[in-house]
């Protein structure tokens, strides 16, 4: 038989955000205004 040489699949490790990366992110979707303009696409952060 031929000799498999595949590795084992390493799992990466549960990476969960901090409470304060949530809540920028949240915020800023929350400030971020999309317009549809004739030339294209308009982005603007309410800050």
């Amino acid at each position: 038989m031929a000799k498999l040489y595949s590795k084992k699949k390493l799992e990466a490790p549960k990476m969960l955000p901090k409470k304060e990366t949530i809540d920028f992110i949240l915020s800023y979707s929350k400030a971020l205004k999309i317009l549809k303009t004739s030339n294209g696409m308009f982005e603007s952060v309410a800050n």
